[in-house]
């Protein structure tokens, strides 16, 4: 139709519709996962790309062999169905067992009224056995120079087959195979470069979400994450009658520490300070944010916890921090810390009414002596 209509040969149109699927497959995914971080649901972003894939191309795939049921051409589309294999086996690396990919062939053969033939049976196999290669050889192709030879040579060698068994059941002539193979590899080399430069992109967009919300010298978060964390927790706490603690801790004397063995030891000071917390914040709950706020000014978010639950981890740290020898080029130097710690409260109206009673926590457990930790 494209050709006698439009004049635009039906190769051509083929591409920008194969594109043009997977750009839209993007950005449902997206959407989704959009939708679910703002409900705080916690599902990797693997396992969203996997569920949407899975169903997304299966829509697809039966979907277009729905217009040539029972026809003559009903292999017109099949390197449609090809790609879309290909893009699901190797480019989200969705491990489906061979077991469980045997029920899908055989539905889409009822489907297709083609149980009866030998050949559909043969091409049934092959598919299978095209996914879990392709599935496999993913990761170990990624630790070549250039994956792009398995990627286009595994391909490749199955499109062959897998066109040959239908050049056997509708007996169409060797310059149809020829092209149909032909126009498969140049699907693969484009669905290669095409998903490359959207992880590409995606790689640099979480590069850049890192680096906004990171802070450069020690890797801790930041104030802007804190910030935009903290209200979150905060409105998510009070709407839903949530427990929530806050420490918020620094470094004793540090500024005698800068001013004593200069500031690049004051940087490794912090750095290993950072290194120390998250140490025990791994071991303990992930769930749990340690964020650098200031200079030498932290803060550690305990969701979901109120004092009580707080206090095995802050004790840790606070162990773990004082007496703390950090070494410098200069000299070994050992360092304190001072604590304050709160739960939310039915006064606090807002994320700063919270962080003034935390910092006034703090406050005095400086005034009062330094290496102590003041809870109310």
């Amino acid at each position: 139709m494209t050709w006698l209509v439009w004049r635009v040969s039906p190769f051509i149109t083929s591409i920008f519709f194969i594109l043009g699927v997977f750009t839209l497959f993007e950005v449902l995914v997206d959407w989704i996962k959009v939708k679910l971080h703002s409900k705080d649901i916690n599902i990797k972003d693997h396992t969203v790309e996997s569920v949407v894939g899975i169903i997304y191309m299966l829509i697809f795939s039966f979907g277009l062999q729905y217009s040539v049921l029972g026809q003559s051409y009903s292999w017109e589309f099949m390197n449609f169905q090809l790609i879309a294999i290909v893009f699901c086996a190797y480019f989200l690396n969705i491990r489906i067992p061979y077991y469980f990919l045997l029920p899908i062939v055989l539905l889409f053969m009822i489907y297709n009224s083609s149980v009866g033939y030998w050949e559909s049976w043969c091409h049934a196999i092959t598919l299978i056995i095209f996914y879990v290669t392709m599935n496999k050889g993913y990761l170990w192709s990624q630790k070549l120079k250039s994956p792009l030879f398995f990627y286009l040579g595994t391909g490749t060698f199955f499109g062959a087959l897998l066109w040959y068994f239908m050049k056997l059941k509708f007996d169409f002539s060797w310059t149809t195979y020829v092209q149909e193979l032909s126009y498969l590899v140049i699907f693969e080399l484009l669905l290669y470069s095409y998903v490359r430069m959207l992880f590409r992109d995606d790689r640099l967009k979480a590069r850049l979400a890192e680096v906004a919300s990171h802070d450069a010298l020690t890797k801790a978060l930041n104030y802007s994450a804190y910030e935009t964390e903290i209200k979150y927790l905060f409105k998510n706490s009070k709407d839903n009658n949530l427990s929530f603690s806050m420490v918020m801790f620094d470094i004793d004397h540090f500024k005698r520490v800068n001013d004593t063995y200069g500031h690049l030891a004051g940087d490794r000071v912090l750095q290993h300070t950072v290194d120390v917390v998250q140490t025990v914040l791994n071991a303990n709950d992930s769930s749990v944010k340690l964020y650098r706020t200031g200079g030498e000014e932290f803060n550690v978010l305990f969701p979901n916890y109120d004092l009580e639950g707080t206090q095995a981890i802050v004790e840790e740290i606070f162990t773990a921090l004082n007496h703390l020898k950090v070494e410098t080029d200069k000299k070994e130097i050992e360092i304190s810390v001072s604590m304050g710690v709160s739960q939310i409260s039915n006064k606090d109206v807002t994320p700063n009414d919270f962080y003034k009673r935390v910092d006034n926590n703090l406050y005095y457990s400086k005034k009062h002596g330094r290496m102590q930790i003041t809870t109310i």
